[in-house]
């Protein structure tokens, strides 16, 4: 059987071998479109492909595992295996990833006191529960065992986030366990606190970085102890996040000589070689002074753009990469056109009001509760009572709320909050009748994936409500994933500037990707054929959804919108190119 080794470089089969390797991530592009993605890794001279593995969506509720469709790692695994390619797992728990919660699931935050990435029991048994169901199998997929996996990571830039060198070992035991037999690396910023943190024995240790290759090798050199070098994310662009002021580019110049650099001293996975998409309510979070929500598209300025669209970046990368390896003609397989369908016009709609009792089933308390301690993970939470002692509305305040909240008095808007906003006491002049319905939708907007907020990621209203400086009591819950829309009633009543959905249909003969102008729609998400393809908001800088040809059917087919500003038009267009701000 072959083998892959690391000594004073990477050998495989006993020969010296450049790790040229680009990131995809399988589940942020549709199953159908994976092969084109590898084929045109390879065809710039890629001979490796690179992924995370996010625990949220493989293990979407506690013990449920799901590896099918977008997330079907085998087949990803073994179409890299098909066209040559070998490829490198990243594991880990946490992988950041500007993913929903750093990749991990949010049931876990239905446990009081819960430590995440640290040596703490409950955490790494839920970790092994995963794991003993995950590395199994990828185990068949090592190199050693006669497949293309190569290298597989333990954690990823744990010393940004911690030190607990024991949690690190607790990690690589159980893969160890569990059956992986590939050398181990871990990656982290390139400076001597965060390797300090993130090192451990007997695994590589790899950097990640975008600029000054030769200066971050350096440092990086004091800790291989004589192995390699390598930039395991060669960040070539950077994300966006909602009201960012427009789309983040690197700078081209300056990346191909980074880029050259790196593979004159060492090796490289170029980190994104396609982003895609943050389909559905997966896009993570930062926070520093202010919560920043990223948008749906994961272009990342990548090498291919999120719809695989090839780019003078990848043009470019090619002439570098052909100065270390052989280029090898590739044909591309599949065809793939971008298509403008036009003008759609709304066909139905309906309130959000009118229709909670066909997407959800209300929980009572008298305090509300947070969505994970409701067994919900995603999407909106709608919180509801009615307002018998008060004689009218002066003050409210949300107590440890999280991320938006928009308010209602007798279904009529009364004011929105959105991060900082809910950590305070608000005014408001708001007369009613005893009775009156009052009505919170709580967004969650994408957890923090970065940092020590990981611990503080309840959404919804995780403590009470208070109006007039008392605590309000009773409440039914609506639980909000949005994963039933199949459901909607449109015969029931709509109202004007409340929450609603509003149903377009459009015919195909000829399937394209297309691309959803959402201009004059304030905020919400879109369901293709039931598919979540993603949040949008009129603050930009994305002004377009990405809808991936895959995802049409011949005939007609099916656009919902659900927009919870009141902000609406009576049509969307479907055009033939993004437009990503």
């Amino acid at each position: 059987m072959a083998r892959f080794e690391i000594k004073d470089n990477f050998y495989l089969d006993g020969k010296p071998y450049k790790i040229i390797s680009g990131a995809i991530h399988y589940f942020r592009t549709v199953p159908e479109y994976w092969r084109d993605r590898l084929e045109k890794c390879k065809a710039m001279g890629c001979n490796t492909v690179e992924t995370y593995v996010p625990w949220n969506m493989h293990e979407p509720q506690k013990g449920t595992f799901c590896f099918d469709g977008i997330l079907d790692i085998e087949k990803f695994i073994k179409l890299a295996e098909e066209l040559g390619l070998y490829v490198i797992i990243r594991p880990s728990p946490y992988i950041c990833a500007e993913w929903e919660f750093g990749g991990l699931p949010a049931w876990l935050l239905k446990e009081d006191g819960m430590q995440f990435r640290v040596s703490y029991s409950p955490f790494l048994q839920a970790v092994e529960e995963y794991y003993s169901v995950l590395i199994p199998k990828l185990v068949p997929y090592q190199i050693e065992c006669g497949g293309n996996v190569i290298m597989m990571q333990v954690e990823n830039e744990y010393g940004y986030y911690a030190n607990d060198k024991a949690y690190m070992e607790s990690i690589k035991d159980m893969m160890r366990k569990y059956g992986v037999t590939v050398p181990l690396v871990t990656s982290d910023g390139p400076y001597p606190e965060s390797l300090n943190g993130g090192c451990m024995d007997g695994v590589l240790p790899t950097g990640n970085f975008g600029s000054r290759t030769e200066e971050r090798f350096k440092v990086l050199e004091q800790y291989t102890k004589g192995g390699p070098l390598m930039c395991t994310e060669f960040w070539v662009g950077w994300f966006d996040h909602w009201g960012n002021g427009g789309h983040m580019r690197g700078n081209l110049e300056e990346s191909v000589k980074d880029l050259d650099k790196m593979l004159e001293l060492g090796h490289v996975n170029i980190y994104m070689f396609e982003g895609g998409t943050n389909f559905g309510f997966m896009n993570g979070s930062n926070y520093y002074d202010e919560l920043t929500p990223d948008v749906t598209s994961y272009d990342y300025d990548a090498v291919l753009t999120e719809d695989g669209q090839i780019t003078e970046k990848y043009c470019r990368y090619r002439e570098v990469v052909a100065k270390y390896a052989d280029i090898p003609e590739v044909t591309f397989s599949t065809k793939i056109e971008r298509k403008a369908y036009g003008e759609l016009e709304v066909k139905e709609k309906v309130s959000l009001f009118s229709v909670l009792e066909d997407l959800s089933s209300p929980i009572e308390d008298v305090q509300p509760k947070s969505m994970e301690r409701l067994g919900q993970s995603y999407g909106y939470i709608l919180y509801h009572s009615t307002l018998d002692t008060e004689e009218n509305m002066e003050k409210i305040r949300l107590w440890q709320a999280n991320d938006r909240a928009n308010i209602f008095v007798g279904q009529k808007p009364v004011l929105t909050l959105y991060d900082l906003e809910l950590q305070k006491e608000h005014e408001v002049k708001v007369s009613f009748e005893q009775g009156e319905a009052l009505d919170i939708l709580v967004e969650n907007m994408g957890r923090v994936n970065f940092g020590p907020r990981l611990a503080h990621q309840r959404k919804g209203i995780d403590q009470c409500v208070q109006i007039n400086g008392h605590m309000h009591n009773n409440w039914l819950q609506y639980p909000l994933p949005l994963d039933n829309v199949n459901k909607l009633d449109f015969n029931k009543a709509y109202v004007e500037n409340t929450p609603s959905f509003y149903k377009f249909t459009f015919e195909v003969t000829q399937k394209g990707d297309t691309f959803l102008d959402f201009e004059g729609w304030g905020k919400g998400c879109v369901f293709v054929n039931g598919f979540n393809i993603g949040r949008f908001w009129e603050i930009g800088p994305q002004k377009r959804l990405y809808i991936p040809a895959p995802l049409l059917k011949f005939g007609m087919n099916e656009i919902i919108v659900f927009e919870t500003e009141g902000k609406v038009r009576d049509t969307i267009v479907l055009r033939d190119e993004p437009d990503v701000g």
